[in-house]
């Protein structure tokens, strides 16, 4: 009897062994994969083109200085250093093999080239940076390996940079802070179809998980939306999303209009 006892015990000790290694933090990993340390240096760059030159020798000082009149930004170290505190972070795209419909979320989105000499895989990622402040970028990448596809979407979300417009714009409202946008816009990329609404102060980002990166680093605090089609779609979404966000940029608002929705443009005034 003892020495069933003593193998009980000891079966117990190992199963409160395994819960404790069995009890990880699965989404903590997925947050630090998501927003990567991006390590910038810009002391050896030498500029290929007219703006990166006058970005170096400090003829231009502000981004919006680029933006504004529609200059073409083709180094990615131009917005290093005319936006140091710029941060990162990579959408959900993928998901990872498994049975019934596959398993969690992941960011690399995998697919398979069938060829004679065997299956050639390669990996897709899409990236958004942003400042929190009226400033934001998407951007694809697509390589062989996992890593220089993460980078080649970080480039490129870098190169793709552009301003919004944001306000207050909710009849709900009663504040004259521009943490909404200032009035109804949409967007649209294969089915999918997304329209984003002026939400009151305190409701939040009431928008799909990852349209909720893009509107959070954009500086977008409070948001309603709707969404069409083929939503499963995580890269059509994402571009609607976007192509909304460009919307609030494409034509000239009335004065009287600008001082009812308290709208600004970029980043706002100390």
């Amino acid at each position: 009897m003892k020495e069933v006892e003593k193998i009980a015990v000891v079966e117990e000790e190992k199963l409160e062994v395994e819960k404790d290694v069995i009890s990880p933090t699965e989404i903590v990993e997925v947050e630090k994969e998501a927003k990567p340390e991006v390590k910038i240096d810009v002391s050896g760059w030498i500029p290929k083109t007219a703006v990166g030159r006058k970005v170096k020798n400090g003829e231009i000082t502000k981004i919006d200085d680029i933006l504004d009149n529609g200059l073409p930004i083709l180094e990615e170290q131009i917005v290093d250093v005319l936006m140091p505190n710029l941060q990162n972070e990579l959408l959900m795209i993928g998901q990872s093999k498994g049975k019934f419909g596959g398993g969690a979320k992941r960011i690399f989105k995998q697919t398979q080239k069938k060829t004679p000499e065997g299956n050639k895989p390669s990996f897709s990622c899409m990236a958004v940076v942003g400042n929190s402040d009226g400033y934001v970028g998407i951007g694809f990448g697509k390589s062989k390996d996992t890593v220089p596809a993460r980078e080649k979407a970080i480039r490129n979300a870098k190169l793709s940079l552009f301003k919004i417009r944001r306000g207050a714009g909710s009849w709900e409202d009663q504040t004259s802070e521009p943490h909404s946008i200032p009035w109804e816009v949409s967007g649209k990329c294969g089915s999918c179809k997304i329209i984003l609404m002026p939400a009151p102060k305190g409701k939040g980002l009431v928008v799909e998980q990852e349209c909720a990166k893009i509107l959070r680093l954009a500086g977008v605090e409070n948001v309603y939306s709707k969404s069409f089609g083929q939503t499963r779609s995580k890269l059509n979404m994402i571009m609607a999303c976007v192509a909304a966000l460009q919307k609030l940029n494409s034509f000239k608002p009335r004065p009287q209009d600008v001082k009812h929705v308290y709208m600004i443009s970029g980043r706002k005034q100390q």
